[in-house]
């Protein structure tokens, strides 16, 4: 087309375009007002001609921008009726990017540009910093007041001229309806702390808050910056605008000027600014005078009300930093932060809007917080029936949002509820009630409800929608919320202005610039858009569309200031596309296959149960609440709430009434219960109307200073519906009366109720009451708790009255502000009352057992004498007190005295407690005379320091053992004493008095010892604390004789510790006043059982002759017997002989002990004269010089030798003489141990040549003396002077060794070890010399290291001997490695004759017997071959033994392997051996040819007795070669065939050999294949054997069957001794037949059964008639229980023979057998694991003391604690032959192991505590070890050593 064509086309097709919109007018203004927002529709437009109107709004859209032009031909195209030819032209022209005809332009007339209208039109120009002239107050008044005028019309006209949107009704932009407002604290950032605002505006409870109350006078005192918080769509920014409006009608008087910004449009401007260009250059200029009228606004900052929406939007928070001129330029945030800190404009108003988080630091720590909570139940109607003018609509939409529990719900939120209405607006006509709401289950629907809604033709072009899609997600993306025309395409704008889903606005980015800005109509909008691109885009991946499905925390506080804007409702919005509702709606978007787009939902679902299964926090588990319902999916929902957590909490986020109602819904499937629990959660006031009908949650808590009256309002609607609620909890709020009412009318409805909590609720008396008058009304319920709130001591009194009078109430708790009640049900008494059978003796106990008892604590309660009057009053009338506790009060001593005296009637069961209640020492004393008759007061502790006073009762006075009295630290001098006891005279039983920590010293303790005898008959007075000297001890001492109970004194000067304590054994005898007398030097020889010493210990005293000679002066009058320990530093020598001096006066004193005492070299000889002195004495003990002992005998006449121990003092040569001279008068000197001394070898010859003047009957220790082996030589040299000497032994190495046992008698065979001697070859001789002369040695042992191969050869030929036997044994390694032959050619070297000779060189031994003197023909002799390869033997050997063995009675191979020669060899022996009456070879290795020369040769030993062919690796065919040897067999014994595989045929060569064996006394069949047919022709075999003792047949599986065939003949065999049958599978009906025939065998000493399932019968059949001389009882592990062990128990009990039981391994659980009379020869008992427990432990430990000769207790695997171990440790010193106590693997800590060793260190004599795998810290068990070392904790058993003597 040539351009003149073109022109006059485009000429036509403009006028036509203007005649098309004279006629839409109306439409025409939208759309420019829509295009270009800032152009002014004013007066003078809208004076012009229609037609010119037109025109120059088309110019002005057409002359804005060409991509604008072409969206608004679109939207002409789009939206008004154009006929198709035209709309081609339409587009072809100007809707495809073609320029716009600028000849057009030029030839058409319009008028001049006019000028921008002074009245409203923004200057272009900036108004930056300039000097201000001086102008007058009156021109400055009137520029001001004519710019406020043109603010406030700027207003009017900004939302006078607003409209609804396209397909909106009217009322969709008119109906506001103010939410919920609630104060929060002033503190920033904002937080889920609790407070309010101080000073500031406040409702009653927080709620409610209009508009006008933000700014009220009454918030002029607090500060004037507000936050407004809400979440998305609650409102914000339409109450933001909201304010404006109701500003500029005039609604807001205190308020002169207001201005509006929004950070998302601020985030444009990238230049600084100042203040007057924020305010007039963005947004309206004065029309003159700029700088009059900032000036006016400075002086009137406090009539300027500043909005700032958005402030959670700024994209940069933290990059603008303060400058130091507050005046200078800066960014937007930072002329915001001056504002609001008054740096600018101070004085003025600031709020601002945001989303619940992390606010930017540059607010002031001071501002109000008020959150936003959108709609309840009322606002919800309203705004419905505001949007709805029409009344038949306005019900059914009301209609249809009841009818609908989701639609309700979603309506809660503003920005849902207006949406909802949208979408009802054009659902309700035509369709039937319900279907409307059918269509928005679920938020995403709803948004897809409304888009289509808005669709003018109710079709949705997909290629426009994806379009817009596109856009919303890369603004996103992008963070881009407000769009530019260049953004948006212009037919994609012609659409989203279509459907009014974008709004415009003018957009400044720098002064004097502007744009126009798109934005969507909501967040929420941009976000649904840009999911349903992810969704129905093939651009889209899937992949990118499930990374898309993420949870975001709303924890924003910890994390970063801002949420993206993708991480609000963008996964949301995708769940509910992904519901199966959506597939219609999604795929003509998607213009895809339905599998296609069932698959991209199948992504989104597969997202979501992958997080269904994680464990998240509670903000992402709301949102997943959240998307879960938007799914629609049960199946997703079921497993949401299955995986849930049993206590689920949510802390410190922000929760609305949609979250909670998304969690409900989750809960709903759910089947087992569930706790909630919300800490510090900001709660919006109505929210728990969601969880109305929940019938999951068992518990329910609420702590936040949040909620308040509505909210326990709304809480109480939804109580009565939770049928499954125990625990209820609302603590930490602002609740008043008024939501105490709504609750206290709710609870009667909830009788499943057990616990309510109401903490901390500020709650006055009368709330309290209320709550109070419910109890009757929840018969379940456990627990209520009010503390923390404010009770008067009125209503205190008023609520112990309910305690005393109600009747499930069990406790009350008063302490400060705590406050709770603790109830019984009705249901859990009357429980107790019949699981009880002591209850149903009669009718009078059933009476007194329903009587309840009541603990009552009333502490810090100021409570007064009156208080406590009418207290006492209440409580006489009341039920019994468990406790009563009035600590903490102000009583005084007045009120103190009416308690104590009211104590017997108020029967208190357990405490009564007084303390700090201001007592004075007089008031001390009116409380003991109150409370001296109590008869059932079992212990007071009063301390006056501590501010103590609590009595402890019995429940019944015959259950108290008597009264314990402590006055301790309460200032009582001496002169307080006679009134003090006076008091306590008549106390009854008291036991225990306690003195301590008071001033009484010397002579207050000089006049009690006077006053004590008045006190009765004590068990422990302690003195401690009261600045005693030693004059005190002696006043004490003399107690001794006055006193009748007392039975030890302990004084320590330097801690002051004095105790004086009686024995509680014999109270009652000393009670009586019958005690016999015993005078100074009375004989009380036979007392000892009846009599407990009397102890006298003093510590830490300096004590001089003087002071020992009074102190022995008044122990002379003592009775006794009396135990004195003295501790002291140092004792001199003439201190020492001073004591001693005065022993002769103490016949009573049966011990003396000095520890920790230093004491001098001369003290060992001072002791020893007390032996030949001082008959008395039995014994010394002196340990380095610091610890010594005597004991003494009861009489001279008593026997038992003296017993010396001088260990580590010292002693040298020197002392052995006189130490020798002074022990020698010592008549019976048993045991003398001069171990750990400097001795040497000159000292022990010393010594040894003063032994025989030394009468020794026992032991001598000289170990550890630094000997060599010429000691030991002396020794050998010593022995033919010392006939006495029984035993001797020397280790001169590193042992140390050195000790020799003697007999009162002369001893004919004598013993002497050698050890580590090392011997030289020049001591040989010596050596051979000393034992030649030692006539009575029979055995000497030489080991480690004493003598070579060469050297005892020598010894050999030098030993000389008249007559006599001497075995001489060696132990050394080269005895291991000499080989036979070289052994036997050392026997040929001997002296004398060879008799018997064993070679073990694995154990590196050689025994000899040697006899004396030489003969050629012996006429015995024996020959054991042990570990010898005899495979090489040499023809002169051969010979010899020939000779030597001809009369051989015994020959042993053990552990050996017999070659073909070997076995000819024996052979030959065994047929020249007549006289051979044992035979054993054991553990060895034969050939079968080799075993069949051994038979031939045992064939012809028919005078054989034993015959032992045990453990030998023989086969079956080897094995019935060996039965030959059995032939002929008549004298034979024993038999010993243990571990041979006895096959049939062999099993019946050995019946048949049993049968000629009628002198068989021992069979032993042990591990040898018989089963129960072998046992029985064994058994018909042995009905001969009636001399038979002992039947071995363990390991075998002889069954039932078996067993019973054994116990046919059992009684037939009268001499049988013993009988092993373990682990033979015999079950209890073998086990009870066994039992019946074993009863039967009275001389029956050994029964094993062990590993054998015998159960309870066989027990009990056993306890029956347990044969009379049994010693031994094995039952290891044969399925015992509590029934049949404690039957085994009573029969054991009281055997006099019984040495050895083992129960192990049984379930003995509570039937642990205990015995009363005792068993004296038990030896060892083994109970490891049979499940033995602390409460089972200490009759046991008693059994255990019964039991004298005990050495070895085995409680391995048990389940024994610290109490247990406290009973062992109890009785270990009383066990005198224990020594050995397993206790592995038990439950038992370091206290327990603590008390073993505290046991152990008295005295005991055990070797070793095992104590393995107890739950001890490893370093705890070393320090213990260290201390002990008997104590054992490795894994392996190392026995400590103990010494020889212990």
């Amino acid at each position: 087309m040539d351009p003149i064509s073109r022109h006059l086309g485009t000429k036509n097709l403009w006028g036509w375009l203007v005649r098309l919109l004279c006629k839409h007018s109306e439409w025409l203004s939208a759309k420019v007002k829509f295009f270009l927002p800032n152009m002014d529709l004013g007066a003078r437009n809208e004076a012009s001609d229609p037609t010119q109107r037109v025109v120059l709004q088309l110019r002005k859209l057409r002359t804005q921008s060409q991509i604008t032009w072409q969206a608004f031909i679109h939207c002409v195209c789009m939206e008004l009726d154009v006929p198709l030819d035209l709309e081609v032209l339409l587009l072809s022209t100007w809707g495809h990017g073609e320029g716009l005809p600028s000849q057009l332009e030029a030839d058409e007339e319009h008028p001049p540009e006019s000028q921008p209208h002074s009245g409203l039109k923004r200057p272009h120009q900036s108004c930056g910093p300039s000097p201000r002239p001086k102008q007058c107050r009156k021109q400055q008044r009137e520029l001001a007041k004519r710019y406020l005028q043109l603010l406030r019309t700027f207003a009017q006209q900004r939302y006078d001229s607003r409209s609804p949107g396209p397909g909106q009704p009217v009322a969709c932009h008119r109906t506001y309806i103010p939410p919920i407002l609630q104060w929060n604290r002033a503190s920033v950032p904002f937080d889920t702390q609790e407070g309010t605002v101080a000073g500031g505006p406040k409702a009653e409870d927080g709620t409610d808050v209009s508009i006008r109350d933000l700014f009220s006078a009454k918030a002029n005192k607090g500060p004037r910056v507000t936050v407004l918080l809400g979440k998305a769509g609650m409102g914000k920014t339409t109450l933001a605008h909201r304010l404006c409006q109701e500003w500029a009608d005039g609604q807001l008087e205190r308020f002169q000027a207001l201005f509006l910004f929004e950070f998302r449009q601020l985030n444009l401007i990238t230049n600084f600014l100042m203040l007057p260009q924020l305010l007039f250059d963005l947004y309206l200029r004065p029309e003159a005078g700029p700088e009059a009228v900032f000036q006016y606004l400075e002086e009137n900052a406090n009539k300027i009300l500043l909005i700032f929406d958005g402030l959670d939007e700024v994209l940069h928070p933290g990059s603008s930093k303060e400058a130091a001129d507050p005046e200078a330029s800066a960014s937007a945030l930072t002329l915001f932060s001056r504002l609001c800190h008054g740096t600018l404009l101070p004085g003025c108003w600031v709020m601002t809007t945001s989303r619940p988080g992390k606010l930017p630091a540059c607010l002031p720590t001071e501002v109000v917080t008020v959150s936003m909570w959108g709609f309840d139940g009322p606002r919800v109607e309203e705004y419905v029936s505001r949007f709805f003018s029409d009344q038949p609509v306005q019900e059914a939409a009301l209609a249809e949002l009841r009818a609908s529990w989701h639609l309700w719900s979603m309506c809660v939120v503003p920005a849902l509820c207006q949406v909802a209405c949208l979408c009802l607006h054009h659902l309700l006509p035509g369709r039937s009630p319900g279907q409307s709401a059918a269509l928005l289950p679920t938020v995403t629907q709803s948004y897809v409800q409304m888009v289509l809604s808005l669709s003018p033709q109710g079709f949705l072009p997909a290629e426009s929608l994806m379009g817009l899609g596109e856009v919303a997600l890369w603004g996103l993306e992008t963070g881009k919320v407000v769009f530019t025309a260049g953004d948006i395409p212009p037919p994609t704008m012609a659409f989203a202005a279509a459907l009014g889903l974008l709004t415009s606005f003018c957009v400044y980015t720098e002064p004097g610039h502007q744009e126009t800005g798109y934005v969507f109509t909501h967040l929420s909008l941009q976000q649904f858009l840009a999911a349903l691109h992810l969704m129905a885009s093939p651009k889209v991946d899937r992949d990118t569309l499930a990374q898309h499905v993420t949870l975001n925390s709303r924890w924003v506080l910890r994390t970063k200031a801002r949420l993206g804007l993708l991480d609000h409702h963008l996964p949301t919005f995708l769940a509910g596309l992904a519901s199966c509702a959506c597939h219609p709606f999604l795929t003509p978007l998607a213009q895809q296959e339905e599998v296609w787009v069932r698959a991209r939902q199948a992504a989104v679902m597969q997202a979501l149960e992958k997080l269904a299964t994680r464990k998240l926090t509670g903000p992402k588990l709301i949102e997943l609440c959240h998307c879960v319902a938007e799914t629609q999916k049960p199946e997703l929902a079921s497993l949401v709430a299955q995986s849930l957590p049993h206590h689920l909490s949510f802390r410190n986020f922000l929760l609305t009434y949609a979250d909670l109602a998304a969690l409900t819904n989750i809960l709903g499937h759910r089947d087992a219960p569930i706790h909630l629990d919300f800490e510090g959660c900001p709660l919006e006031p109505h929210c728990p109307e969601a969880l109305a009908g929940c019938e999951q949650v068992e518990n329910l808590s609420f702590k936040s200073r949040k909620c308040g009256d509505a909210f326990a309002e709304a809480l109480s609607r939804s109580l009565p519906t939770m049928g499954s609620l125990k625990k209820l909890g609302l603590s930490g709020s602002r609740i008043t009366a008024r939501g105490i009412s709504h609750l206290v009318r709710a609870l009667p409805l909830c009788p499943q109720l057990e616990e309510v909590s109401f903490q901390d609720n500020q709650l006055k008396d009368g709330e309290v009451l209320n709550i109070v008058e419910i109890l009757p009304h929840l018969p379940q319920l456990r627990m209520l708790d009010l503390s923390r709130n404010s009770v008067s001591v009125s209503t205190l009194l008023s609520l112990t009255k309910v305690a005393v009078t109600y009747p499930t109430i069990r406790k009350l708790q008063v302490r400060e502000t705590d406050l709770v009640f603790l109830l019984s049900p009705p249901t859990e008494m009357t429980t107790e009352l019949q699981r009880d059978p002591d209850l149903q003796e009669n009718a009078s106990q059933r009476k007194e057992a329903q009587r309840r008892s009541l603990e009552l604590r009333l502490q810090k309660c100021q409570l007064s004498v009156y208080d406590v009057k009418l207290l006492l009053a209440q409580l006489r009338m009341g039920p019994q007190l468990d406790e009563v506790d009035l600590s903490g009060n102000q009583l005084e001593d007045e009120g103190c005295q009416l308690v104590a005296e009211a104590a017997p009637q108020l029967h208190i069961a357990r405490k009564l407690d007084l303390s700090d209640n201001g007592l004075s020492v007089a008031g001390m004393q009116r409380v003991l005379s109150a409370v001296r008759t109590c008869r059932t007061l079992a212990e007071l502790h009063i301390s006056l320091l501590h501010k103590t006073v609590v009595l402890m009762f019995a429940p019944e006075p015959e259950e108290q053992e008597g009264i314990q009295k402590r006055l301790t630290h309460c200032g009582l001098q001496a002169q307080h004493l006679e009134q003090l006891c006076k008091a306590l005279g008549g106390s009854c039983h008291l036991k225990y008095l306690d003195l301590s920590g008071n001033a009484l010293g010397d002579e207050g303790v000089a006049l009690l010892a006077q006053l004590l005898p008045g006190l009765g008959a004590l068990q422990l007075l302690n003195l401690s604390e009261n600045g005693l000297s030693l004059d005190a001890v002696f006043s004490l001492t003399q107690c001794f004789s006055t006193v009748r109970w007392l039975q030890r004194l302990d004084f320590s000067s330097e801690s002051q510790h004095v105790i004086l304590s009686g024995d509680s054994r014999g109270r009652h005898l000393l009670a009586g006043g019958s005690l016999p007398e015993f005078q100074a030097g009375a004989q009380f020889l036979g007392f000892r059982q009846r009599r407990i010493p009397r102890s006298f210990c003093l510590k830490e005293c300096q004590l001089e002759p003087p002071s020992l000679s009074r102190l022995c002066e008044t122990l002379e009058k003592c009775p006794g017997p009396l135990e004195v320990e003295l501790f002291c530093k140092v004792l001199s020598d003439q201190s020492l002989e001073t004591l001693l001096h005065h022993l002769p006066r103490l016949p009573q004193l049966s011990l003396l002990q000095l520890s920790q005492t230093g004491l001098s070299q001369r003290s060992p000889l001072l002791l020893a004269d007390l032996f030949s002195l001082y008959p008395r004495v039995q014994k010394v003990d002196l340990r380095s010089l610091h610890h010594m002992t005597l004991h003494f005998r009861f009489s001279e006449e008593q026997e038992g030798g003296c017993c010396g121990r001088f260990t580590g003092c010292g002693l040298s040569q020197e002392h052995m003489e006189p130490l020798c001279w002074s022990l020698s008068k010592c008549e019976d000197l048993s045991q003398l141990d001069l171990s750990a001394n400097l001795l040497g070898d000159d000292g022990l010859r010393s010594l040894l040549e003063c032994l025989p003047q030394v009468p020794i009957s026992g032991s001598l220790d000289l170990s550890h003396n630094g000997i060599s082996q010429e000691s030991a030589l002396r020794l050998v040299e010593t022995l033919p002077s010392c006939p006495r000497v029984r035993e001797a032994s020397v280790n001169p190495g590193s042992k140390q060794t050195f000790w020799i046992h003697f007999s009162r008698k002369e001893e004919a065979r004598k013993t002497l070890r050698l050890s580590e001697c090392s011997f030289r070859p020049e001591h040989v001789p010596r050596l051979a010399t000393g034992l030649s002369q030692a006539l009575q040695l029979t055995e000497l042992t030489l080991n480690q290291g004493c003598l070579g191969l060469e050297q005892l050869t020598i010894l050999l030929g030098l030993l000389k001997w008249p007559a006599g036997l001497l075995t001489l044994r060696v132990e050394e390694p080269w005895v291991g490695r000499a080989g036979v032959l070289t052994l036997l050619e050392v026997r040929a070297h001997a002296s004398g004759n060879v008799t018997e000779i064993s070679i073990s060189e694995t154990q590196e031994q050689l025994c000899m017997q040697l006899e004396f003197p030489h003969q050629e023909n012996p006429e015995a002799v024996a020959l054991r071959l042990a570990h010898c390869d005899l495979g090489t033997h040499h023809s002169l050997l051969v010979r010899e033994l020939m000779e030597t063995c001809a009369r051989l009675r015994q020959l042993s191979l053990s552990q050996v392997k017999l070659c073909k020669a070997s076995s000819l060899l024996l052979q030959s022996l065994l047929l020249s051996l007549s006289e051979l009456k044992n035979f054993r070879l054991t553990s060895s290795c034969v050939s079968s040819d080799g075993l069949a020369h051994l038979t031939f040769g045992l064939s012809h030993c028919h005078h054989l007795e034993e015959l032992d062919l045990s453990n030998n690796q023989f086969g079956k065919e080897d094995t019935k070669v060996l039965m030959g040897a059995l032939e002929g067999k008549c004298w034979l014994k024993r038999l010993d065939l243990s571990h041979l595989p006895l096959s049939s045929s062999t099993l019946a060569a050995l019946i048949q050999g049993l049968s000629h064996m009628s002198l068989l006394q021992s069979l032993r069949l042990s591990r040898s294949g018989v089963d129960d047919i072998g046992c029985c022709h064994l058994s018909e075999a042995l009905r001969a054997a009636t001399s038979l003792v002992e039947l071995g047949l363990s390991h075998n599986q002889i069954g039932d069957a078996g067993a019973q065939h054994l116990a046919a003949i059992l009684p037939g065999l009268p001499e049988l001794r013993k009988i092993d049958l373990s682990a033979n599978g015999i079950g209890p009906a073998g086990g009870v037949r066994l039992a019946e025939s074993l009863t039967l065998c009275e001389h029956l000493e050994e029964l094993m059964l062990d590993y054998n399932a015998l159960g309870d019968l066989t027990a009990l059949g056993l306890a029956r008639g347990l044969p009379q001389h049994l010693r031994v009882l094995h039952l290891r592990s044969s399925h015992l229980g509590p029934e049949g062990a404690l039957s085994l128990g009573q029969a054991l009990d009281g055997c006099p023979y019984v040495e050895e039981i083992n129960l192990a391994e049984n379930s003995l659980a509570g039937g642990i057998p205990h015995f009363c009379q005792g068993l004296p020869m038990l030896r060892q008992i083994d109970l490891m694991s049979c499940e033995i427990d602390n409460q089972t432990a200490k009759p046991l430990a008693a059994s255990f003391v019964l039991c004298p000769a005990l050495e070895e207790i085995m409680l391995s695997w048990n389940l024994l604690g610290d109490e247990a171990a406290a009973e062992l440790a109890q009785v270990l010193p009383r066990m005198g032959r224990l020594k050995r106590v397993d206790l592995e693997k038990n439950r038992i800590t370091a206290h327990g192991a603590w008390l073993l060793a505290e046991g152990l260190a008295q005295g005991s004599g055990i070797q070793v505590i095992r104590l393995w795998n107890n739950p001890i810290p490893q370093d705890t068990a070393q320090h213990l070890q260290s201390r002990e070392p008997r104590l054992d904790f490795a894994f392996f058993d190392h026995q400590p050593q103990v010494p020889w003597d212990a």
